[in-house]
């Protein structure tokens, strides 16, 4: 025996009218009855079909501008009524009141109008009180009532009205939408009212996160995956549109992440390579091509099957040199035609394309029984910009130093901590990263650059805190430094720096990356 319910009375108060014409067209056609809201029944009935007002079954006005209108017991009986207990059957025949066999509602547009900037009063009103209720209690009572809670669905609706209304199973996954919906709208209103708070981060936080894919495996095979995209924002590398090659897999994202901060943290054309989450090439240049040659040209070894990200379109010539170059992926913010034919030739490299520049200003990591929230490191605080250094040591520089001091320091907030990063013509030429000591990190950014470091700068992401790893980079020829002083020994390595009368400048600021 079949579980499906028949539709014979449905409910519909819809603030979206997408489709809802149509809906009205094939609800009356399987002769369902309908009740309606203000807009809502007006639309229906401007389109000759039959609709009964809210107001007029309820024998109450709409009143306060329409925030009182389908808050009453003759609506929500008729949601909440279990039409299998007979009990609940006798009580709303004793008071006149039929059962409903469907539910139609969309919210009121909050998360949209918050996000136009629009005032206090006018986001307030755009909470919805009436829709949620409703919707609510047609999914707790989905054993006998459907749920529709958006447009998309309506195909769905109509399918199940031509098949004789919707299966139990079905209505139960109708009420799981609508929790779900119901859930991420009081999370951006709490979110929203929570702003204010005097604290950065508020006492109290939730978001809502949506599978987008699965993915074959995480960072190991034995190790399940999927992505996730923030249910209010499609930003990011997440909203991405993959052009060519196969299907992304978890450390592809991690790294092409990474990838792209590191291009953004740049105003000029800038190409990062990205390999294990740390760069083994970033440089600005201008145009994308010359930006993409010096970036490489820091560690081509490092680069071969890496992750490539540019902050412009990828041209032609580009295209050229990648495509002689093993790369997992490139994501930029668009492709020439001809750049894009070349490298669709490749059939493995998997081609982004993510027109979207927003970083978010939190980042959230996982700790046993709890989760971590910060700020996100970008490159906006006050030692970021070059006026603000203090030289506390050497004579005064060129500007073509200043220009590469700024690039490196700009530069090594994308390298994993201890980090060092050595730079010439503005792109990297040797990077020491994730070492336990800061002298290792120099010593290794120092051997990638072999005879590259001669009349290099260096940027360290956290102050020397002593004098030894300092004196590595100068003895190999290093001609300027930049890092954020701060360290208990600062003397100790001004006066290293003095003994070779070697610029050196205090940003105040740190960009360590622990993780």
């Amino acid at each position: 025996m079949s579980d499906r319910k028949r539709i014979r009375r449905a409910l519909v108060s819809v603030y979206d009218k997408t489709g809802l014409v149509e809906l009205a067209t094939a609800l009356s056609a399987q002769g369902v009855e309908i009740l309606s809201t203000g807009s809502t029944a007006k639309t229906i009935a401007a389109a000759g079909i039959a609709v009964i007002e809210v107001s007029a079954y309820t024998g109450f006005p709409e009143i306060m501008g329409g925030r009182v209108k389908t808050l009453h017991p003759r609506i929500h009986s008729g949601i909440l009524a279990d039409q299998g207990n007979p009990d609940h059957l006798r009580q709303i025949a004793e008071h006149d009141i039929e059962p409903f066999d469907l539910v139609v509602i969309n919210l009121y547009p909050f998360e949209a109008t918050i996000a136009s900037g629009a005032n206090f009063v006018d986001c307030i009103e755009q909470i919805d009180i009436g829709g949620p209720s409703m919707l609510r209690g047609a999914a707790k009572n989905h054993g006998s009532v459907a749920v529709i809670c958006q447009p998309t669905q309506y195909p769905e609706l109509i399918e199940a009205l031509n098949n004789g209304g919707f299966t139990l199973t079905q209505r139960k996954q109708l009420a799981l939408e609508v929790f779900r919906a119901t859930a991420q709208y009081d999370l951006a209103i709490a979110n929203w009212l929570g702003s204010d708070d005097e604290n950065v981060l508020p006492q109290w936080f939730g978001k809502v996160w949506s599978k987008k894919n699965d993915l074959r495996y995480g960072e190991n095979p034995h190790q399940a995956a999927a992505l996730y995209a923030d249910a209010g924002n499609s930003s990011g590398l997440v909203g991405a549109v993959q052009l060519h090659g196969k299907e992304m897999s978890f450390n592809n994202y991690t790294d092409a992440d990474a990838a792209w901060r590191a291009a953004h943290d740049h105003q000029e054309p800038c190409v990062a390579i990205i390999k294990h989450a740390n760069p083994c090439g970033i440089a600005t240049a201008s145009t994308i091509s010359l930006a993409h040659k010096a970036a490489h040209a820091c560690d081509p070894v490092s680069a071969f099957g890496g992750v490539v990200a540019t902050n412009r379109e990828v041209d032609d010539e580009m295209a050229l040199t990648l495509s002689e170059i093993f790369t997992e992926v490139v994501v930029a913010p668009s492709f020439s035609p001809k750049a894009l034919d070349i490298l669709r030739r490749k059939p493995s490299i998997r081609i982004l394309q993510c027109e979207s520049s927003e970083i978010s200003h939190r980042e959230f990591r996982p700790v046993s029984g709890g989760m971590l929230i910060q700020e996100s490191d970008l490159i906006d605080a006050p030692g970021d910009d070059a006026q603000n250094w203090t030289q506390v040591c050497g004579p005064q520089v060129s500007p073509e130093i200043m220009r590469d001091l700024l690039f490196a320091w700009k530069s090594v907030r994308a390298v994993k901590s201890n980090a060092i990063l050595l730079a010439k013509d503005a792109a990297s030429v040797g990077i020491g990263m994730g070492q336990v000591n800061r002298v290792d990190s120099a010593k290794l950014a120092v051997d990638r650059a072999g005879e590259r470091v001669a009349g290099s700068v260096a940027a360290s992401d956290a102050f020397f805190p002593f004098g030894d790893g300092l004196e590595i980079l100068l003895a190999a020829g290093v001609v300027a430094i930049v890092q954020p002083g701060g360290s208990v020994r600062d003397e100790e390595v001004i006066a290293a720096a003095k003994v070779r009368n070697i610029p050196m400048f205090f940003t105040g600021t740190r960009h360590f990356s622990h993780a």
